[in-house]
């Protein structure tokens, strides 16, 4: 399940050892006009935990490149204390899949248990200080959701990747845009 390495030492990392969790409380400023926390908060959000998960895994600056999915389960409400857990998903040669979980603890109801409020998957590609794409080390899965972490990431990228030659065929049959 892992990608093929050079002669860099590009040993795999467990699927644990970039795991993150960010929390913060959701405050006035967060709110848009329904009085809920607004969906580019959230994205912000997911997106600055996938990168430090995509910075820990890759051991150096990573940066988005793609965003599969995100899904908005649950209005969050100001006042609530959401919890981002992310994880490495899966690995190619620069670029790895990240998903992200959240879970909202409402501020007036802090005895139940924490609300499924939205899920992402990231693409980020580790860079150089150059700018171009290296290598990163393959994620190793520790346990079977780990595994099937990694089938169904493979399965969004064959989407992504064959949704992307489609797309580039459209363009090539139609000609050049008219004006």
């Amino acid at each position: 399940m892992t990608s093929s390495t050079t002669s860099t030492d590009l040993s795999g990392k467990r699927t644990s050892y970039s795991r993150v969790t960010l929390s913060r409380i959701m405050t006035a400023v967060d709110a848009n006009l329904y009085g809920t926390v607004h969906g580019g908060v959230i994205m912000k959000f997911m997106d600055d935990v996938a990168g430090a998960v995509a910075a820990r895994h890759s051991g150096g600056t990573a940066v988005t490149a793609a965003i599969d999915e995100i899904v908005f389960l649950e209005p969050v409400r100001i006042g609530d204390l959401v919890h981002a857990h992310a994880q490495v998903n899966w690995t190619g040669r620069a670029s790895m899949e990240v998903g992200v979980r959240l879970v909202a603890e409402r501020w007036d109801r802090v005895e139940e248990e924490p609300v499924d409020v939205g899920t992402a998957y990231l693409v980020f590609v580790a860079i150089d200080a150059d700018g171009k794409p290296r290598e990163v080390r393959p994620v190793v899965p520790e346990t079977a959701e780990d595994e099937r972490r990694w089938r169904e990431a493979e399965i969004r990228r064959a989407h992504r990747l064959a949704r992307r030659q489609a797309i580039q065929e459209s363009r090539e049959a139609a000609g050049p845009p008219q004006i």
